[in-house]
């Protein structure tokens, strides 16, 4: 593995799950980014980064990479895991495959998209509730609000597969089996 993991892609497809294992399992420091844009989202307007905006979902969702993923790379470039003898596993949500090639790309970095494409919305819905703990933003939200974040996942998941096709980026689907998927994949990176 390389210095730097980033595990991008949509909710409920296992990109913490797998962040959280491979962090333990190699040694690496875990970064939530959620947890991050969530703090800038709150303490700096003027950012114009809010993931509960209103409108063009996918719009809002390149938007938000676009301000992220030069973050990611100052992150990377700061020196500050350097010296230490571990990597660091990146969760990210906001991260397109083009920004990240724009932004992040380098021999020190690599990129895996989970996604749950080629779904219905309503499957969505189910795999969501299937896997949603109280842990999770999502568990407090009604099902009609739910409902609505499926209709946009499944958007992103199918939009996110075309581009990791276009670039020959990575992309995993976790729609069915996912937790067999996400076991084959950790023990892909020993």
């Amino acid at each position: 593995m390389k210095k730097y993991v980033i595990v991008a892609g949509v909710p409920r497809a296992g990109k913490s799950t797998i962040s959280k294992r491979l962090a333990q399992q190699k040694g690496y420091q875990h970064i939530s980014m959620d947890s991050i844009i969530a703090g800038i989202e709150k303490i700096f307007p003027e950012t114009k980064i809010n993931t509960n905006a209103s409108g063009d979902v996918m719009k809002n969702y390149k938007y938000i990479s676009s301000k992220i993923a030069p973050f990611i790379k100052a992150m990377m470039n700061s020196g500050e895991y350097d010296e230490c003898d571990y990597g660091v596993v990146i969760d990210v949500h906001q991260l397109t495959p083009d920004d990240y090639l724009k932004y992040i790309t380098n021999e020190k970095s690599e990129v895996y998209f989970f996604i749950t494409p080629d779904i219905t919305p309503e499957e969505r819905f189910k795999l969501l509730k299937q896997y949603d703990t109280p842990d999770d933003y999502t568990y407090f939200y009604s099902d009609e609000e739910n409902m609505n974040d499926c209709i946009d996942i499944v958007e992103i998941s199918n939009w996110i597969k075309k581009q990791c096709i276009e670039h020959s980026l990575p992309f995993i689907d976790t729609t069915y089996n996912r937790e067999e998927v996400i076991n084959e994949f950790i023990k892909s990176l020993a």
